[in-house]
């Protein structure tokens, strides 16, 4: 018998043909012009080699109880019974907790495994864990950690709330003269949406602003990051590829331009900033000597100084909204690239006005996309007694430094002694860094619990 059943992903939501139990064919709905190519991997996925089939132990622990191991990751299987795995499992967490306390369990898990955010994996297992007495949290995310951090420090709010009220795709389209986008607007990232969507409109309103005569500036090493949305590159589209991790350099030698030529907006920065009186000596090398010119940035960059201040004369001619990528925060003191592409957009004075200013994340996680006309449903967590926490990154140190301090956001963290560590939809080794060092950190723990569907390299660690 096939049926056909609708349902959602976070790629989008979609018709699957299912037949004896399988999924055989998963098409996007009509409304969707631009349907993620994700779906295509879901044929054939529910009964797939790689799909966990019944509860399993990891033989060693299931044979000489909870402890570090060398040979987890390594290690073969054995599936028992829902009974018995329920029965080892509640021992275990009771062990932990009544010989070391709640804070020993790793709880802060990560991953997207769910179509909705009613069953986020994530937050099934915070509620879980909080029932038991709480647990070891984590903070931020991958995706974002340092723009989590730093984003209260410059606008005041959380990124994430900043996000939600981001100027709009349709307000891009209607009022930016250009767009300068710091890491490109990569299209790939667009078919991600938290919660699943029914359409991917970015492609479309990129299609409308350049119809307009809108023009768009692509500062990013890969030529895709622009024409995978906008089309082939001409005189309104142009990719300018600069040295990998150069952007802040770049952004500097754009605002020596609009310092030196008196294209800043000083009386904007006087009114609605504090700090630009610090700032601009630095920029002009005052205090070190270094003016940040647009040849100094040419030089770090491998761009051309003659293009970059062309460009900031551009930008100061013009209705532009500056945008940095997520990657671009990626990587050691990434937040500066936030930090910088604020400033460069408050010396231009456009923030706040429709279509001009700063923007962080756009192509990714619907940002810029319209608001939802309601919330999405969620599962209450309850709240977590324990109060010690890492950041989501450093997993790899909570592990490895029992006892030891880490710094966080101008304060120092106790990290705790980790015992048995739980994880539920997500795999740390798809976005990790350093695999191998998080690999042996996870040796040093007695029990890993992972639910999971599949044999994910996070799972064949349990």
């Amino acid at each position: 018998m096939t049926q056909n059943l609708t349902s959602s992903t976070h790629w989008g939501a979609f018709t699957a043909q299912v037949s004896e139990g399988d999924i055989v064919a998963a098409t996007a709905l009509s409304s969707d012009a631009n349907p993620a190519p994700q779906l295509q991997n879901l044929p054939g996925a529910v009964r797939h080699r790689s799909r966990v089939a019944n509860p399993a132990v990891r033989r060693g622990w299931l044979h000489n109880g909870p402890g570090p191991s060398s040979t987890r990751g390594t290690e073969e299987f054995v599936e028992v019974g829902w009974d018995e795995l329920v029965d080892l499992l509640a021992a275990e967490l009771r062990r932990v907790v009544d010989r070391y306390g709640n804070e020993a369990i790793y709880g802060g898990s990560y991953g997207w495994a769910s179509a909705g955010r009613f069953h986020h994996a994530q937050s099934q297992i915070h509620r879980f864990l909080n029932l038991l007495g709480g647990y070891t949290a984590s903070r931020h995310t991958y995706s974002a950690g340092a723009s989590e951090v730093i984003y209260p420090h410059i606008f005041g709010m959380e990124l994430f709330g900043a996000l939600a009220g981001t100027t709009t795709w349709d307000v891009i389209a209607e009022q930016t003269e250009l767009l300068v986008a710091f890491g490109g607007l990569p299209l790939k990232n667009t078919t991600v949406v938290p919660g699943g969507a029914t359409r991917h409109p970015d492609r479309d309103y990129i299609s409308a602003y350049r119809a307009r005569g809108g023009q768009l500036v692509s500062i990013s090493p890969l030529r895709d990051d622009i024409t995978a949305i906008a089309g082939p590159l001409d005189d309104r589209c142009r990719w300018i590829a600069p040295v990998p991790g150069t952007d802040v350099a770049i952004m500097l030698g754009l605002a020596y331009v609009l310092a030196t030529e008196s294209l800043a907006d000083r009386a904007f920065l006087s009114r609605y900033c504090t700090g630009y009186d610090r700032f601009e000596p630095y920029l002009l090398g005052r205090e070190d000597g270094v003016p940040k010119t647009p040849e100094w940035a040419a030089a770090l960059s491998g761009l051309n100084a003659g293009e970059l201040r062309d460009l900031a004369r551009h930008m100061a001619a013009s209705r532009t909204l500056i945008t940095t990528s997520l990657s671009l925060q990626r990587i050691e003191y990434g937040e500066q690239s936030v930090w910088m592409g604020a400033t460069l957009a408050a010396m231009l004075g456009q923030i706040g006005l429709p279509g001009g200013g700063y923007g962080h994340g756009y192509s990714a996680n619907g940002v810029g996309n319209p608001p939802l006309a309601c919330r999405l449903p969620r599962l209450p967590q309850g709240t977590n007694p324990v109060r010690t926490f890492i950041p989501v990154a450093a997993i790899t140190e909570l592990l490895e430094r029992p006892g030891e301090q880490l710094p966080y956001n101008g304060m120092m963290l106790k990290l705790p002694s980790i015992k048995c560590i739980y994880w539920a939809g997500g795999n740390p080794f798809h976005h990790h860094q350093n695999l191998p060092r998080l690999r042996r950190a996870l040796s040093r723990v007695d029990t890993v619990v992972v639910h999971e569907q599949y044999w994910t390299a996070m799972a064949k660690h349990a």
